[in-house]
């Protein structure tokens, strides 16, 4: 009788597809369509986020509450910038004596709010650090007619205040400047060394004209287009406003493959867990702004094309040169090997393109220091969560002791805490060490070439020629015709702005795409990783997706090798009246007759306070000399040190603190063996006991970072055997301290 039955449906479809492939495609066919649709429902709720962002008054992408302490618009001369106090949120408590952190946002096209974009950020590293913060953010539209003088000011401006809100704390502000901001903040702290405490440039170029090549494409876009008339051409037919939008296409070009393909398929393979992550970060990287033309134009003519930033030729319409080694901070220059917007080469150069070694840099009494992450890309420099629990936290942490490092040129490694044998001893996670590097060093990452530096200085010498024909014969029609509702409209139709409200509400044929979504989560369908059409659906995306990185690295030395071909001809160069020779444009600034002069005085005046002091600068000294003699240092050696400072002179400040560390720096680099041969004169008048004190106090700092290298133990060896000879020894009643003389050949 059961042999009559008919089979079961499982058992006839199994003998009809007996490897189920059929039921895989039908199973597959099913999820991609109901895929689609959701996809098609995020990309709908993309443009409506968009649309919302840009009507709003003051559109920004910050994850804190924030209150407005100052408005740009109302100083003297008028920006669309302004100053924020950060709201600690709940659970998390500032120190209002704590040195105070501003963090400025970057305008380069996309709207504000990126550094404070999520909890893992530099303005949430700060908060949980017990910091007061601060945020410098913009407007979508500028102010008529404010240039970036105006901005720089204001800037100035905003710090001012923020040191007036904490009368009762000693240190500076810590300002962390990203991408645009960066090289912004640095010309205001070079217009206005005395407001800035550390400065932390994450991703900011500086040095227009350097890279590698093979790896920095976008430095040649200036050439290509020859120079900056187009540049004042969309300006002009932007009726005085540069929309932003083509900067963030520019930066979309530089990676076709995750622009075109492999962000919009993340998004599509995962799109019922990724949809949320996605639109976050569409609202900040679709939310365009917008640019004074005067403001790009002086930007892509002085920077981009001109490089007149790290060559200090840039002078402001007052007649004050902006001279980036009038810093008195310490600059913490934070870059990464995978960034192709800023790649190291432009975050660094502009230390070559100002000292020409070490010694000229520790002359100007300036403090560097470099972290190069492998691999995270220009967004994750600032934005990465984990970059922001390593990196970021790090330095925060170490900013007081970043502060008083002594001049010098200074390489940063992150380790994980685990790494080292003395781990129950490193307070946090990671731990940040400090090796002193030389200028020549940088040449592994700079990679200067000065047949590089002819070609880039033709395209400049171009540029003006090109922007003076079109203001002669073009600009006056192009003026004409434009108007801001025509700019108005061009700016609407923008592929990267036009692409927001076509898939929006506002387009009737989106209408059923909610509908047909909301049905879709009801009755779901996905199938799983072990369905073979979805496994052959991600070998075609990453085909597709390689596919576009064999184009892009083909188009890239295309244009790398027509640029090159066509500025490096000596004809060319010639006409445009540098006869093959860049120097004129590109001096070394610390070359100059007065900068030597000014560097000699300097040396005068430190051999002759060798002698001057008491014991708080032999310890001083004595700690910086057998530090100096060490492979690396950390943050635990500062506080060891700092510590013990309280202990004898209660009540210094840091900035005290600082002044005392430079100053013994400086004289023992000006003459060392005459530095060291002064210690027993410092520890005149002192008593044994105190004397045997200082030397517990200078083991207990130098124990704090592990074992000393051979060459450090050599050195505290020589250090302790001048305290030993500074100890009164009784000869007819009276004390005497002995200055012992060098030994020959000892280590230095």
């Amino acid at each position: 009788m059961y042999a009559m039955m008919p089979p079961s449906p499982s058992t006839a479809m199994f003998l009809l597809d007996p490897f189920g492939f059929n039921r895989a495609a039908c199973d597959y066919w099913g999820d991609a369509l109901e895929r689609a649709t959701l996809y098609l429902d995020v990309m709908r709720q993309r443009g409506n986020q968009y649309l919302e962002h840009i009507e709003k008054t003051k559109p920004n992408v910050l994850g804190f509450e924030a209150e407005v302490l100052l408005d740009g618009r109302d100083l003297p001369s008028p920006v669309n910038y302004e100053l924020l106090r950060i709201q600690p949120p709940d659970g998390v408590e500032v120190d209002p004596t704590s040195r105070p952190f501003v963090v400025v946002d970057p305008r380069a096209g996309h709207g504000p709010g990126i550094g404070g974009f999520k909890p893992d950020s530099e303005v949430g590293v700060a908060l949980r650090a017990g910091h007061p913060c601060y945020f410098i953010g913009f407007l979508p539209f500028p102010v008529p007619g404010q240039k970036v003088e105006d901005v720089v000011e204001a800037e100035i401006a905003f710090l001012r205040h923020v040191i007036d809100c904490h009368p009762d704390t000693s240190e500076k502000p810590m300002v962390v400047g990203n991408c645009q901001a960066g090289w912004q903040i640095m010309m205001a702290a070079a217009l206005e060394p005395e407001v800035f405490g550390p400065i932390l440039i994450a991703g900011a170029p500086l040095s227009y004209w350097a890279g590698e090549r093979g790896r920095a494409p976008m430095r040649y876009t200036g050439g290509l287009v020859g120079g900056s008339w187009m540049t004042a051409l969309l300006g002009d037919l932007g009726a005085g406003l540069f929309d932003g939008a083509w900067l963030v296409q520019n930066f979309e070009r530089l990676n076709p493959a995750n622009t075109w393909w492999d962000k919009q398929y993340r998004l599509y393979a995962n799109v019922d867990t990724e949809a949320g992550r996605y639109l976050d970060f569409e609202r900040w990287w679709g939310g365009h702004v917008v640019l004074g033309a005067d403001e790009i134009q002086y930007i892509v003519d002085n920077l981009f094309i001109g490089n007149r930033l790290s060559t200090a030729q840039l002078v402001t319409s007052d007649g004050r040169r902006i001279d980036l080694r009038n810093l008195r901070s310490p600059v913490v220059v934070f870059c990464s090997r995978g960034d192709d917007i800023t790649p190291p080469p432009q975050a660094l150069g502009w230390v070559r393109d100002l000292y020409e070694d070490t010694e000229d840099l520790v002359a100007n009494e300036q403090t560097i220091v470099y972290c190069v992450h492998d691999s995270t890309g220009h967004l994750g420099i600032f934005v990465s969560g984990s970059v922001s629990r390593r990196e970021h936290t790090e330095f925060t942490a170490n900013m007081d002791y970043i502060d008083v490092l002594p001049p010098g040129l200074y390489e940063t490694t992150v380790t994980p805490a685990e790494a080292h044998s003395d781990a129950e001893l490193i307070e946090r996670d990671y731990l940040l060490e400090f090796q002193r590097r030389e200028v020549e060093d940088l040449d592994r990452e700079v990679q200067h070439r000065p047949d590089d530096d002819r070609r880039f200085a033709t395209v400049a010498r171009l540029s003006d020629i090109n922007l003076g024909l079109y203001r002669l014969f073009w600009q006056p029609w192009v003026k004409a015709l434009a108007t801001p509702e025509t700019a108005r409209w061009m700016r609407r139709m923008h592929p990267n702005r036009l692409g927001y409200h076509l898939l929006s509400d506002r387009n009737p044929m989106m209408g059923a795409v909610p509908v047909l979504a909301d049905r879709v989560r009801r009755e779901r369908h996905p199938v799983g990783d072990d369905n073979v059409f979805r496994g052959l659906e991600g070998i075609m995306s990453s085909g597709i997706s390689q596919g576009l990185e064999t184009w892009r690295l083909y188009r890239d030395g295309l244009i790398e090798q027509s640029f090159l071909a066509f500025y490096g001809q000596p004809v060319l160069q010639a006409l445009v009246g540098l006869n093959g020779d860049a120097q004129a444009l590109r001096r070394r600034p610390g070359a100059e007759p007065e900068h030597r002069r000014f560097i000699e005085q300097r040396r005068r005046a430190t051999r002759d306070r060798i002698a001057e002091g008491g014991d708080h600068e032999a310890v001083m000294r004595s700690v910086i000399y057998v530090l100096g003699g060490a492979p690396a240092s950390d943050e635990r050696n500062f506080k060891r040190l700092r510590a013990s400072r309280a202990e004898l002179e209660p009540g210094i400040q840091l900035a005290e603190f600082k002044h005392l560390v430079r100053e013994q720096f400086f004289i023992l680099k000006q003459d060392r063996d005459a530095a060291l041969n002064a210690i027993p004169t410092l520890l005149s008048g002192k008593s044994a006991k105190q004397i045997e004190a200082h030397l517990e106090h200078i083991e207990h700092v130098l124990a704090a970072s592990g074992e000393l290298s051979e060459r450090a133990a050599a050195r505290f060896e020589r250090v302790r055997e001048l305290f030993e000879s500074a100890k009164p020894k009784r000869s007819g009643g009276r004390a005497r301290a002995r200055r012992p003389e060098t030994p020959a050949g000892r280590e230095g």
